[in-house]
């Protein structure tokens, strides 16, 4: 990125932070009382965030007190706290596994274990937190269940979240990921029924394909859903990424559905900016997806997949709430209500939160 690109974008980042904090209503606002929630008068940035790496790759993290800090100041007021289970070697200077091809990166369980300190040390209630466990290799599911066990003797009762895990992830092939197989998946069954029995969501990175081959991994995912149709499994990006930007719209959304009605367990997750770059901000295209979360309201949940590692800051998060919150402008009353403000999030979760109704909504 050259230097005049980078004083522009940090920019807009600011304008974006100032966007948010200047909001007439102010963070939190509907919370604290208010009958409705507003959408002339208040922003339409999501109130929660549901896949946030509070660990990076490599390198030092964003402290944690800051880190929620940003959450609160851009009114997110609860978040899934990912690590990411992925990890470089700790000898490495990359924080990146996309600078660093040809170096591993292997699942651990480090970052949930500082993930899971640091909240129990803050023992935040706003913004709320559902720490997650990232360490799980889908390639090696024998390993999974005797890792939550420690975690249950270590941490009883802090995790509430799996993932983000990778059945298959393109990005990560230079550094010896392997996209997980058909026999793998069938013996995940042991740690989905205890995922399934505590009622804990499972986020799932499975790219549908790539720009040459666009459906080639969606059988895995397919797999998935059909031998674990009770889980909550969230698939992340809708299976899209920076290896698929050309796919047509109408096939997307057509994959989309069929897998919805199929899989009543089964929901969308937005995170990641690929979405808005790349799909939702070409013309008439958000008008598409718009619709199509109108008639799924109750399916998808909202995030930005920010990564917390030391070289950002607030402004870079801000930014990243604002571009994968556009997609919330174009949403009917009830879809924004159940993704931007939460409700599909709450009940994932089980909890007892209800987000505000929109202000003149039926």
């Amino acid at each position: 990125m050259s230097h005049t690109s980078r004083r522009l974008g940090m920019a807009g980042a600011v304008l974006t932070a100032v966007a948010i904090a200047a909001s007439p209503a102010g963070a939190g606002s509907t919370a604290a009382g208010t009958e409705c929630f507003d959408r002339v008068r208040e922003p339409y940035t999501s109130q929660v965030d549901s896949h946030l790496h509070f660990r990076p790759f490599g390198g030092p993290a964003i402290g944690f007190e800051e880190l929620t800090g940003y959450l609160d100041k851009s009114g997110v007021r609860h978040a899934s706290m990912y690590g990411i289970g992925q990890m470089l070697p700790v000898n490495s200077p990359c924080t990146y596994y996309l600078n660093c091809p040809g170096t591993p990166v292997v699942p651990s369980m480090k970052n949930d274990f500082a993930n899971a300190e640091n909240y129990l040390a803050a023992k935040p209630k706003d913004p709320e937190l559902a720490v997650s466990m990232t360490f799980m290799d889908l390639n090696h599911p024998e390993t999974i269940p005797p890792g939550i066990a420690l975690y249950d003797k270590e941490f009883p009762g802090v995790f509430r979240w799996a993932g983000e895990v990778n059945l298959v992830k393109q990005a990560l092939f230079p550094n010896h990921h392997t996209a997980a197989t058909s026999e793998n998946i069938k013996n995940w069954a042991p740690f989905m029924k205890v995922l399934r029995d505590r009622g804990i969501p499972i986020t799932i990175h499975s790219d549908l394909g790539n720009d040459e081959e666009q459906t080639k991994y969606l059988p895995l995912m397919e797999q998935t859903l059909h031998l674990y149709p009770e889980n909550k499994i969230v698939w992340a990006h809708m299976g899209l990424s920076k290896e698929l930007t050309t796919m047509d719209p109408d096939r997307h959304i057509k994959i989309m559905k069929r897998l919805l009605d199929k899989y009543p367990n089964l929901t969308l997750d937005l995170s990641w900016r690929v979405l808005e770059d790349n799909y939702f901000s070409k013309p008439g295209v958000r008008q598409k997806y718009a619709a199509f979360f109108d008639r799924y309201p109750t399916r998808a949940i909202p995030g930005t997949d920010f990564v917390a590692s030391r070289d950002k800051d607030y402004t870079v998060y801000a930014q990243e709430l604002e571009v994968t919150s556009r997609i919330n402008k174009a949403l009917g009353d009830r879809a924004f209500r159940d993704i931007a403000l939460g409700e599909n999030y709450y009940r994932l979760l089980n909890l007892k939160e209800s987000a505000p109704r929109v202000c003149g909504a039926g």
